[in-house]
């Protein structure tokens, strides 16, 4: 007998008997954190004398909160989620997968999500229309006309495989989507016995931002799609048993302050004691008057903390937030139930409660925090509100060239009227985001904020571009039942969309005039946005600087106009009289705040708005389907096109090689983003991708974005390492300008060029890549895209000094190898500047079964001196290396369905 079976057991709730798995008589469970307990009962349950065996469960359950990660275990995720731009390529691949199937003999339908994978679609709507009363509707029939081919082929997926839903445009976004509907907390499902099986909700979702849902108490973290697609195959998540850093709140949120400066400062707080890689859990007497808002507003940012997640144990304020959002009392009673008889209750007045152990800690006054902005190119670069005048005037410079005009530029519209623009101006103030339009107290706040300033007379300035987009059609219901949408159509502020919008670089264009003057005169203008993410080149190409505000702050900042600006000293504008008006003149109370939240936000709003989430609109419901097992591809689209991995796959793979006479594509720096590798955002017409489109037929209007491109390899290969702000150099190592962008030097032909066209060549001559940069290389989004562009352009290793999580087990999914330099070292260190050939030996041990420590990379100058070091192999696990050795994830698991 195994744990598995030794621990089934019955729990009846309200009369009705459930299975389940008994972890609370474990020896060991009452000190672990909540989340462990979690990955306790996920490995009980999943048992297979295989891949899980006892021996995992005890390595768990003997955890040392002092040890470095070394016990391998294996997650399985309940479930997967996924927005469009990352989930329609998991859908290509799938869907070229049933091909590949059939073209080794095999029988198509083995290729089926095997757990409950929901996709939402939210992030295709961009602000073409804003500060106009039918905006949201007219951007989404924009949106529709877009992405048509896109919308077809999901709806295709939607009804050609099992255990996958579509949760279609304008509903929402994914993260607030899944908190207030998908999420369970404990789910269930039917046994071959009869019996129901209660089991605990858990995810990874093919967005960085899957955190959200810790602050519900379930465990889940954003992967790049190649890893999702593995989950969603049935293959457990391996993972190194992680350190757990305890945080714990007291105290309460002082007037004036906001959840979006609390999670700046707790952003602030855990990247500077450094959790990559880390768990980081909230506990301690201060949760309970945490809101549950507040704490998917925290959870939410796991990903700019650095964390796999960033949880909270269930209590009572998740049983409050469940009934809030219309589940049902039976689930209620379940979820209260089953945690209480798991030990897995997070109330700290609870008699039988026991205080976690933690690898780490640290600990935030919620009293002490104040009003706080981040920017102009990190969500951890915190600046608390009171400096940011000064903070921004010492940072402008860096931003300005020798062509930036410096005196105020005169533009003349027809939407906005006549006036003038200078450095610092705020060019685009948008409410946007999961991060805080999942928040009933910040987004009431903006409204209240939006009444007091029309009641004054204030308005926005003519070129600030001001949007909302909320995370919910809920959030309309609220605002629109406590009569603040009025007076955010006053300032602006009219529904754009339901969607992700500027945050995800679908800020959209700004007016023609604006976007001249800016750079005709190189002005350094900027952004203010409630999202999580203000990298640079994401919000618009326009904009160089962005930063990150709760949504009272943007419109602040919409009615000073710059960010030059000190709210505590200079007036906003005046009112009626003529009195000056300042910000503190506007702000609400706490309690203003709070009693409109309690008089609006009701049950009976969530119960209509997902009443039919799944059904969509008369848009939805007019796309013409295709029908069938297999899709039928259209050579001619350049949306939605068959993927080439898997073009002359065998049924067992080639051994793995050395790397030799490698050149090196792009020599980086440090904190390169997905973004910088992969740019979800717009393109030029002048730009590779931009020449394949317009070669077809596509008018550069009609260009859309890269990010709704991703089902089409051809359109995102050519954009890889193509962000505007990305710095190659490599280009500077070999004596020439260099260029912002997606460009390299390329040895074969000893001449400047674009990356897309230099792998092309190197690709001809069978010469292997390799790209070298600094820390923390892929931080940001969860994007697949950044490591298949990688592989697509012939890229085999990439050398750094550190890697973000997900790009890294991204880079392993695709047979991409990634090596850091010896600690403390440096390619500056070792003198090395891109110039060099380089071959890596030590591979090939990977085909005998045991992954090296490190490989030996000779870097041959170009006068012949070698430099030698010892790079250490980042494969983290033995399943990691199964992935190397197949050439990557997907043909793994095909194999292994084909088996």
């Amino acid at each position: 007998m195994s744990l598995t079976d030794d621990q089934l057991t019955t729990l009846t709730v309200a009369g009705k008997d459930y299975d389940y798995y008994n972890i609370a008589n474990l020896p060991g469970i009452d000190h672990l954190p909540y989340s462990l307990k979690v990955l306790v009962e996920n490995l009980v349950r999943n048992i297979d004398g295989a891949n899980i065996t006892d021996n995992h469960v005890k390595a768990l359950l003997e955890w040392d909160p002092n040890a470095q990660p070394s016990h391998e275990i294996q997650f399985t995720p309940s479930r997967v989620v996924m927005q469009d731009f990352t989930g329609v390529p998991c859908i290509v691949d799938l869907a070229t997968m049933r091909d590949a199937v059939k073209e080794l003999g095999g029988d198509p339908e083995v290729i089926n999500p095997q757990v409950q994978s929901d996709m939402v679609i939210d992030h295709s709507v961009q602000i073409d229309k804003y500060g106009v009363a039918d905006a949201v509707e007219q951007n989404m029939d924009i949106e529709y006309q877009r992405n048509g081919e896109r919308y077809q082929f999901l709806r295709w997926g939607q009804q050609a495989f099992r255990n996958f839903r579509v949760v279609p445009p304008g509903t929402g976004i994914i993260h607030q989507v899944n908190i207030e509907y998908l999420a369970k907390v404990v789910m269930t499902k039917a046994r071959e016995n009869g019996h129901e099986l209660a089991y605990l909700d858990s995810c990874v979702g093919t967005d960085s931002h899957t955190t959200t849902v810790n602050g519900l108490g379930v465990l889940g973290w954003g992967v790049g799609g190649i890893e999702a697609e593995a989950a969603m195959l049935g293959q457990p998540i391996s993972m190194l048993v992680p350190r757990v850093v305890g945080f714990k709140l007291t105290g309460s949120i002082p007037e004036g302050v906001t959840a979006t400066d609390v999670v700046l400062t707790i952003t602030d707080m855990l990247r500077q004691h450094g959790v990559v890689g880390k768990f980081v859990e909230f506990y301690g007497d201060g949760i309970a008057s945490v809101p549950l808002a507040n704490r998917a507003t925290i959870g939410n940012m796991g990903p700019e903390f650095g964390s796999t997640c960033g949880i909270f144990p269930i209590d009572g304020v998740t049983l409050d937030y469940l009934r809030l959002t219309g589940r049902s009392e039976e689930q209620i009673a379940l979820v209260e139930a089953y945690a209480k008889a798991n030990k897995l209750w997070g109330d700290t007045t609870d008699p039988n409660y026991v205080e976690p152990q933690y690898s780490e800690y640290l600990e935030l006054d919620l009293g002490s925090v104040v009003p706080s902005i981040a920017g102009p190119k990190r969500p951890q670069d915190r600046i608390k509100l009171s400096e940011s005048k000064e903070k921004f005037a010492a940072t402008l410079p860096a931003y300005e060239t020798d062509k930036t005009v410096q005196e105020p530029v005169s533009v003349s519209t027809d939407f906005r009227g006549d006036f003038d623009i200078t450095n610092g101006d705020v060019a685009i103030a948008s409410i946007t985001s999961c991060t805080n339009t999942s928040n009933p107290s910040v987004m009431i706040a903006a409204g209240l904020i939006a009444r007091n300033a029309h009641a004054k007379g204030l308005k926005p300035k003519p070129w600030v571009k001001t949007s909302l987009a909320p995370g919910s059609q809920v959030v309309a219901d609220y605002l629109k039942a406590a009569g603040l949408q009025d007076d955010l159509d006053a300032l602006g502020y009219q529904l754009v969309g339901f969607g992700c919008a500027t945050c995800i670089g679908n800020s959209g264009p700004l007016l023609p005039e604006i976007s001249e003057a800016i750079n005709a005169n190189d002005l350094t203008v900027t952004s203010v946005l409630s999202g999580n993410r203000n990298f640079e080149g994401r919000i618009s190409p326009d904009v160089k600087m962005n930063y990150l505000a709760s949504p009272p702050l943007v419109i602040a900042y919409a009615l000073a106009g710059t960010m030059d600006f000190d709210f505590e000293t200079q007036p906003l504008g005046t009112d009626a009289d003529g009195n000056d008006v300042y910000l503190k003149d506007i702000w609400p109370t706490n309690a203003e705040v709070e009693s409109v939240v309690n008089g609006t936000v009701s049950r009976e709003m969530f119960l209509k708005d997902y009443a039919s989430v799944f059904e969509g609109d008369r848009r939805w419901k007019g796309l013409d389907v295709p029908e069938g097992e297999l899709f039928a591809w259209d050579e001619n689209s350049t949306y939605v096109r068959k993927q080439t991995f898997f073009d002359g796959m065998k049924a067992t793979p080639d051994p793995v090689e050395n790397i030799h006479g490698a050149r090196v594509l792009a020599l980086l720096g440090d904190s390169v983003t997905t973004d910088h590798i992969s740019p979800a955002g717009a393109f030029k017409a002048s730009s590779p991708a931009g020449k394949y489109l317009t070669d077809r037929g596509v008018e550069p209007k009609n260009f859309n974005s890269y990010g709704s491109r991703r089902g089409n390899h051809e359109v995102m290969v050519r954009g890889t390492f193509g962000n505007i702000r990305l710095r190659n150099q490599l280009l500077a190592s070999v004596g020439e300008e260099v260029t912002p962008g997606g460009f390299t030097y390329d040895f074969l032909e000893g001449k400047p060029t674009t990356i897309f066209e230099a792998s092309r060549d190197y690709i001809d001559h069978d010469v292997p890549l390799v790209v070298l940069a600094g820390k923390e290389y892929g931080t940001g989004s969860s994007r697949d895209w950044a490591a298949k562009g990688t592989v697509m352009l012939g890229v085999k290793a990439v050398i750094t000094e550190s890697f973000e999580r997900i790009h890294r087990s991204n880079l392993i999914g695709m047979g991409v190898l990634p090596l850091q330099f010896p600690e403390g070292e440096s390619y500056e260190s070792l003198g090395l500047d891109g110039t060099e050939t380089y071959d890596i030996d030590g591979v090939e041990e990977l085909n005998n079964g045991s992954t090296p420590k490190t490989v030996h990379v000779t870097a041959t100058h170009t006068d012949g001196a070698k430099t030698e070091f010892d790079a250490v192999v980042r494969i983290d696990t033995p399943g990691e290396a199964d992935y190397y050795r197949n050439g990557g994830i997907l043909q793994y698991v095909l194999r292994n369905l084909m088996r």
